[in-house]
């Protein structure tokens, strides 16, 4: 299976030049082009990626930053110009190396190659999923919001991966209480309601927007 690149960049002709080149060299290129859609593209789990520093949506600092706490491969900084603090910064957000632009292809790809043979992180990748400020990481069991770890109880959790799951899908409490306790549990739907209520109340305390939808008179549903 061809190795994955995110490579990040606001310059049409740079995300082009680099996929042009590690297509050629074998690689599977996922692109993006700005800050916040690269937070959303570490969904797709790739081995490396080339990130851009200046983006007018979300700096390639500020997205190492998000992206570190859920996301192992090597980052590289491709950046034009940069202050030795800034470089310093980079590094201790999580970033593996800097390239300055206008940089050579091929040394861009022998980098790309020593940091991907260096790798030795060859644990199972888990499935993660990404919906705004949110990262589930289900191996693990754990979720995230914009870098801060949600610490939610076994039952929160279960009901959070549910609904995640299965976006756009409406549970009614019952069913939900049925899918994460057994058929054979005993008790009422309503305290569904309760611990989605304690969800969000958790989830708020790092962002304002919640991913778990109420349908009125039917259920809930994840819109992420």
């Amino acid at each position: 299976m061809a190795q994955k690149i995110l490579v990040v960049d606001d310059e049409e002709g740079i995300i082009r030049l680099l996929q042009d080149y590690f297509e050629m060299q074998g690689y599977e290129v996922i692109t993006a082009r700005g800050g916040v859609e690269a937070v959303e593209k570490t969904e797709k789990l790739p081995d490396i990626i080339l990130l851009d520093i200046n983006m007018p949506d979300l700096d390639g600092f500020e997205v190492c930053r998000r992206i570190r706490e859920y996301v192992n491969c090597p980052i590289v900084f491709l950046t034009a110009k940069i202050e030795e603090q800034d470089r310093i910064n980079g590094l201790m957000m999580g970033g593996d190396d800097y390239i300055m632009k206008p940089f050579s292809i091929d040394e861009l790809g022998a980098r790309v190659l020593a940091h991907l043979r260096r790798e030795e992180r060859n644990h199972e990748k888990a499935p993660i999923k990404v919906t705004g400020d949110i990262v589930i990481r289900y191996g693990e069991r754990m979720v995230y919001c914009n870098g801060n770890s949600v610490n939610l109880t076994k039952t929160e959790y279960d009901i959070l991966e549910l609904l995640s799951m299965n976006p756009g899908q409406i549970f009614g409490k019952e069913n939900i209480y049925e899918r994460i306790r057994g058929y054979d549990a005993e008790g009422d739907g309503q305290i569904v309601a309760e611990h989605i209520r304690r969800i969000r109340g958790k989830i708020s305390e790092y962002t304002e927007k919640t991913p778990i939808e109420t349908v009125w008179g039917v259920g809930y549903r994840w819109i992420g």
